[in-house]
């Protein structure tokens, strides 16, 4: 019996502090089908899916959605702990439970709290053990707690680093493609003069996000159950609009840009592809029609007149279909299972831009320079006419 035990609390140990170095240390993607991360994050997530699910409100339901994140990183430490209290108590009772306590004879539950204590460093002093072996496990298991402790504390500023730095995009793609994105408007608000340097950098900052998002969430795959400040953005919507976008360009359109929307697809994708395989998923086979022949050709009108080149030929919406079958079915299988939507092609509610208000206020205040001091020029307002910007609310 006590051999079992020391071999049930020497493989509990091994698992839990394997598992704890591919998930915090280790800088790159764990392996393993029967990790304890894995393992957890399996058997929670569908659960809490499930009742947050039925939430009625969709405010609070994506609030609900939003506390997985944080609350599974805590559960999934004391988890860790716990495991660690099971481990070294197995060994200390496989020892024969070598301890002195006043007044009773030392059992297994008193090997469970001597493990505790040493392991959360508390040397409370009322159980004392009595061999040099059982010394010798005190000391290794203070050094371990010890050791996980820092570790841990080094954990979470890593962690909401990445994350930060992935929302700052996300929240800076709002003034360029709307909120949700969509790669209409992304284009749509890249078509005036002089836009096309701007949309080639957007692209090229958007690839490297794409590569840092691969890089940070395949180190941390729990990022990827960490949801934005607004309901209705997400890291999966923001890189699924980068994609529709890039495709876009690549397909139909006639642009300078079309060789940077190369690289930043093939970035994009890679990253949705990875991340699909790390959460254990597999991509839809057949996906729902996000694009269906109306609304595409409702895309290339509003293209169209926003004065976009157009590839007009009868195999640019082929050509567009192969490019969707790339990475649909990935993003389709991630958002049915984080329960984050898709962004549409189109935006369902256009609103007024702020950007452009602001813009015709400059274009006044430049031609306001061609003329004498006290003359107005013929494009300005009439009075008593104030240019107005109409804010889109957002759901925190």
């Amino acid at each position: 019996m006590r051999i079992l035990a020391m071999f049930a609390g020497v493989i509990c140990l091994w698992i839990v502090l394997v598992d704890a170095f591919q998930t915090i240390i280790l800088p790159r993607r764990a392996t393993g089908r029967f990790r304890l991360t894995r393992i957890f994050y399996i058997s929670t997530w569908r659960p809490w899916a499930f009742f947050a699910r039925r939430i009625g409100s969709s405010r609070r339901r994506e609030t609900a959605f939003s506390f997985y994140g944080p609350l599974s990183l805590i559960l999934l430490l004391v988890v860790w702990a716990a495991a660690m209290v099971l481990g070294f108590g197995l060994v200390f009772y496989a020892l024969g439970s070598p301890f002195h306590q006043a007044g009773n004879q030392p059992d297994f539950r008193s090997d469970l709290y001597v493990s505790g204590t040493t392991l959360f460093t508390l040397g409370l002093g009322d159980v004392t053990p009595r061999t040099e072996a059982a010394r010798a496990l005190t000391i290794l298991e203070s050094g371990t707690g010890l050791g996980f402790l820092a570790v841990v504390m080094g954990y979470f500023p890593v962690l909401y680093s990445a994350f930060s730095r992935r929302e700052v995009s996300i929240s800076l793609l709002d003034a360029r493609a709307g909120s949700p994105p969509t790669a209409a408007e992304l284009l749509r608000r890249h078509s005036h003069q002089g836009a096309e340097q701007a949309l080639a950098v957007l692209l090229m900052e958007w690839e490297r996000w794409s590569a840092e998002l691969l890089e940070s969430h395949i180190s941390y795959p729990l990022l990827c159950y960490f949801r934005s400040q607004h309901t209705n953005q997400s890291w999966l919507s923001a890189l699924t609009a980068i994609l529709d976008a890039s495709a876009l360009l690549i397909t139909g359109i006639r642009a300078q840009e079309a060789r940077q929307a190369q690289l930043t697809f093939a970035m994009a994708r890679h990253a949705l592809v990875d991340l699909t395989q790390i959460l254990g998923l597999q991509p839809f086979g057949h996906a729902p029609d996000r694009l269906p022949s109306e609304s595409y050709r409702k895309l290339y009108e509003l293209l169209c007149q926003s004065g976009i080149d157009i590839c007009r030929d009868d195999h640019s919406s082929e050509r567009l279909r192969e490019m969707r079958s790339l990475y649909e079915g990935y993003a389709e299988a991630l958002s049915k299972y984080l329960f984050m939507p898709l962004p549409p092609w189109i935006a369902g509610q256009p609103h007024k831009d702020n950007w452009m208000a602001v813009r015709k206020l400059r274009i006044e205040a430049e031609a306001a320079d061609s003329f004498p001091t006290g003359q107005s020029p013929p494009s300005d307002p009439k009075p008593g006419m104030a240019v107005t910007l109409t804010d889109h609310r957002h759901d925190f």
